[in-house]
């Protein structure tokens, strides 16, 4: 007969098995997603221990060592940062804004605080010391060097990458932008009571919420889905079809407009009529708003909402297939889900969210000099430009000198950086500066991208060494499978001093197989 667990027995047994701590929620969640089977009801649910092994028994083997296997002993496995939860890689600002190709902050951290162990021999940054980084993108080594009391230079090429990174460590007037944000929230919902769209939707999620008990249910449905019971594409097709009247109907009953007239822009495309009209009108308040700094928050806030108010299903958030305005089965959730028809849920939550998120920064951070640039860091005037923005910190690079940089250049051919915020410059207004990005995904990996991709990176590092100390030290992360960077390296008159090989384990792609990375350390060959 076969052995029923409690949760409570199951999460003991499965941390013996793997010596390692799981959790009654590990053994819910695996419930939830119809991993294992539920036996009984709430309180007194139970599942198969045979389930528990089946389903543990590939994760004997420590995922270090399957790595190491796969990618090479040289694995430096102290840097996975495995240790830490999401919620201590997205700590506090550093989850302002979604941002593809960000490193987590403990690996910026590792560097360039005061800490030796086995692999970081020396120390190469101190407090005061000035650290740059020529590829700013969504500011994390801005964001660590404050906490640490070393003053930071960011630079992108993208006037939106520079926008986040220095709302990131910009010192608010926080009950000026909770005031703001009150004001706006309360006018976006006077505009909304003229408009049945907040109706529809709770009309529609109710009519949801009782299609998805009936023929979704948790987790028996995942459960069967798992085990092949159910053909999920076919069901999924079937039931999409069958929900698509009691969708019809209430479009038509609250004339919901779905499509807007005109997709020349990713605004018009991206987007149902009613959620354009609801952007536009909070982007209208945030005009109202006098202090600049909290403006450029709120308008942070504003891009957050509307990345994830797209008109997409939820499994396509990263790629953007198809505009989607209809009911559709979402495989990613296993039930019927719809696109958003309202930005308010979203604006609430990540106004909420954004202003815990500063006042806990405000708690760690140092009154160091920080600014993000704008411009070409193949050539940028990084005295010059500072001047115009903070005088007193440009006097401070000249006297002093930047001491190196901390950075993770964009990889050859994999992504365009203004591209995946086409939405932030269309309603703002910036200039795109798509010809300057370094390694573009449109560029491809052919051989006159890779040629383009190692001027470009030497370039930068030839411009920046104008700014440096003697004694510099330089970092750069990359996955450089092409071996470009001894390449790079030598065209910047300097040398690959070390190089940390690190095992990639926060990734977002649907793909997470193994992956690693290398920290290049260069110094001068002088």
């Amino acid at each position: 007969m076969a052995e029923l667990l409690s949760i409570k027995e199951a999460s003991q047994w499965a941390s013996e098995y793997l010596e390692k701590n799981v959790t009654t929620s590990n053994i819910s969640y695996l419930i939830q997603y119809g991993r294992i089977k539920k036996i009984g009801d709430n309180g007194s649910t139970q599942v198969y221990k045979e389930e528990l092994i089946d389903y543990y028994k590939d994760q004997k083997k420590s995922r270090q060592e399957e790595w190491k296997e796969q990618l090479g002993s040289d694995l430096n496995w102290a840097l996975s940062f495995e240790q830490y939860k999401e919620a201590e890689t997205t700590k506090h600002v550093h989850r302002l804004h979604p941002y593809k190709g960000k490193f987590i902050p403990q690996l910026v951290e590792y560097f360039l605080d005061d800490h030796k162990d086995k692999f970081k021999k020396e120390v190469y940054f101190k407090p005061s010391d000035i650290v740059y980084d020529p590829f700013s993108g969504s500011g994390t080594t801005m964001v660590q060097a404050c906490e640490l009391g070393i003053h930071s230079i960011g630079n992108d090429v993208s006037a939106f990458n520079a926008l986040i990174g220095n709302c990131k460590v910009t010192k608010y007037n926080l009950v000026d932008v909770q005031t703001e944000i009150i004001r706006i929230s309360k006018s976006l919902k006077a505009f909304l009571l003229d408009h049945k769209t907040l109706e529809f939707e709770e009309r529609l999620l109710k009519e949801l919420y009782e299609f998805n008990n009936k023929y979704f249910p948790v987790p028996e449905y995942k459960y069967k889905v798992k085990r092949k019971e159910i053909d999920e594409n076919k069901y999924g097709e079937e039931k999409e079809r069958e929900f698509q009247p009691i969708f019809n109907n209430l479009v038509k009953e609250y004339n919901i407009k779905l499509r807007q007239d005109k997709e020349d822009t990713f605004l018009d495309k991206w987007y149902t009529q009613h959620i354009r009209d609801e952007i536009q009108f909070v982007f209208n308040e945030t005009k109202k708003i006098q202090n600049s700094d909290t403006k450029k928050i709120v308008s942070v806030i504003l891009s957050r909402t509307i990345r994830s108010c797209r008109a997409t299903t939820h499994a396509d958030l990263a790629t953007l297939l198809e505009p989607i305005t209809s009911t559709y089965y979402c495989g990613k959730h296993g039930k019927m889900c719809k696109p958003l028809f309202s930005i308010l849920k979203w604006w609430e939550t990540y106004s909420k969210d954004t202003i815990k998120r500063l006042a806990q920064y405000d708690k760690i951070r140092t009154n160091a000099f920080h600014t993000c640039l704008t411009g070409d860091s193949r050539n940028i005037d990084i005295v010059e430009e500072l001047k115009k923005i903070n005088p007193g910190f440009s006097k401070l690079v000249e006297k002093q000198k930047i001491k190196g940089i901390f950075s993770s250049p964009p990889y050859v051919g994999l992504i365009d950086y203004h591209e995946q915020h086409a939405y932030a410059y269309d309603l703002f207004g910036f200039e795109r500066k798509d010809e300057l990005e370094i390694g573009p995904l449109f560029k491809g990996q052919g051989r006159e991208a890779k040629q383009s991709y190692v001027e470009g990176i030497s370039a930068v590092l030839n411009n920046a060494k104008r700014f440096f100390v003697d004694d510099y030290d330089v970092f750069l992360v990359a996955n450089d499978k092409y071996n470009m960077y001894p390449i790079i390296a030598k065209n910047a008159g300097m040398k690959i001093v070390n190089q940390y090989k690190r095992p990639v384990l926060n990734r977002t792609e649907k793909d997470k197989g193994a992956y690693s990375e290398i920290i290049f350390h260069l110094k001068s060959i002088v």
